[in-house]
């Protein structure tokens, strides 16, 4: 008998996954646990291993559609069986594939839209809606001020999900199109008129969907904006006595642990003292209420060749700077993988990202939701500075120096807290006197 390849459910919250990329094709031979395709939901991008051993017999569900947990995408044939000669992209239920902006054309508006009908109370709708969506598809449905009682769910028991929810704005956009090709145009430009003046030279473009990670960041950046008021505060710091530090222990400490030593910890370590001392900075806001964290759950942005991640340290302030180092160097190569598990995307409290590893001399961040502050790590480089030492004498030398960018949440943090956090950041690296390990 066949094994059937169905789509996981990636955590509690996720509902629907996109097929990105098959790793085999039909009539490939597998292993059970070796990775088979990937997937991109709202929570993290994962590879999925194969369930058994065999030979890929079809594939269901092609790449680039979406479909809910639990939906057979493929199956695998035993050793013996008869594979498939050549690839089957049937899906099991019919499924919408994304198509780039710029070939959508007017079109009668697909019956996604249910008849009117008299409205219930507002409550009951409500909580009829919350039943029936995923958070991201009720996270669209505000952005765009939509009424998911006016969309018809195609999932399961009726469940909206986020093709529908897409679905439905486009036939907006569409009869809004057509409504506006009916109204009369202008005149047109009088034939004595030159033409290079009447038309615009055209500009050949490439067209290309977004993919679903490039999505779901767009719609958390937009929104952040939109959820925080946001205020930048930037600080020089002079890393000299932590870079000569590194220089100094970074062969011993690598031969020692079996890691490198990169200057990611010192800024988060340095980040969590600074918290500790002013903890509404490590706060959340939900409605008209503040969250103060009784721990700190960082996140570590990584840049990835295909969009942002942000994987999270848990408790990191039981973690000593060795448990840091090794920390942080696990979650962002498992972040280059693919080997992320959703819960270690989920719950960060303060987020630190590092736009210097780039060459940035500093940036101004955008809140990761729902933090209320975020650090920018600018790059470390060196250049004059007028030093002044025990005496009051005033010399220049060359020192490493850093920008670092607070990004914060005015709503609830003040610019006076945010600068004495910072100068308390400033101090505690300048001053680095912990063991590295």
């Amino acid at each position: 008998m066949p094994t059937d390849i169905v789509m996981p459910q990636m955590g509690e919250s996720i509902f629907e996954g996109t097929i990105t990329k098959w790793l085999k094709k039909p009539g490939d031979k597998v292993q059970r646990d070796e990775p088979l395709f990937e997937i991109s939901t709202d929570k993290v991008d994962a590879e999925i291993p194969a369930p058994a051993s065999g030979v890929l017999q079809d594939i269901k569900v092609g790449e680039g559609n979406t479909v809910q947990v639990n939906t057979v995408v493929g199956t695998i044939a035993a050793d013996g069986e008869r594979a498939a000669a050549q690839a089957q992209v049937a899906p099991q239920q019919p499924v919408a594939p994304a198509r780039p902006a710029a070939t959508i054309k007017a079109e009668a508006p697909r019956p996604t839209v249910s008849a009117p009908t008299p409205a219930p109370p507002p409550a009951r709708e409500e909580e009829e809606d919350h039943a029936r969506s995923s958070p991201l598809v009720r996270k669209i449905a505000r952005e765009h001020s939509v009424n998911l009682s006016q969309v018809q769910g195609t999932g399961l028991g009726g469940r909206i999900t986020k093709q529908d929810i897409m679905a439905f704005l486009e036939n907006q956009e569409t009869a809004a199109a057509l409504a506006l090709s009916a109204v009369p145009s202008a005149p047109s430009v009088p034939a004595s008129r030159p033409a290079s003046a009447a038309t615009p030279a055209t500009i050949p473009v490439d067209v290309v969907p977004m993919t679903q990670m490039r999505k779901i960041i767009a719609q958390r950046m937009v929104e952040s904006r939109r959820t925080s008021a946001h205020v930048h505060s930037m600080f020089e710091v002079d890393m000299t006595r932590i870079v000569q530090l590194r220089n100094k222990t970074k062969a011993a400490f690598e031969q020692r642990h079996g890691a490198r030593l990169t200057f990611m910890p010192f800024f988060v370590r340095a980040a969590i003292i600074a918290l500790q001392q002013f903890p509404i900075v490590n706060s959340s806001v939900e409605g008209e209420t503040i969250h103060y964290h009784q721990h700190v759950n960082a996140g570590i942005a990584v840049a990835l060749d295909w969009g942002l991640i942000v994987p999270v340290l848990k408790n990191a302030d039981e973690l000593n700077f060795l448990g840091l180092q090794r920390a942080i160097t696990d979650l962002g190569e498992r972040a280059r993988s693919k080997k992320l598990k959703p819960e270690e995307v989920e719950g960060s409290t303060f987020t630190v990202t590092n736009p210097g590893q780039f060459g940035a001399v500093f940036g101004l961040p955008i809140i990761n939701q729902p933090n209320t502050a975020i650090l920018g790590v600018g790059g470390i480089m060196k250049a004059p500075l007028v030093v002044t030492d025990a005496d009051g004498n005033d010399s220049i030398a060359i020192r490493s120096l850093v920008h670092l960018t607070l990004g914060y949440d005015h709503r609830v943090i003040d610019g006076a807290v945010a600068d004495q956090f910072m100068a308390f950041l400033k101090k505690t690296l300048e001053s680095w006197s912990e063991e590295v390990g």
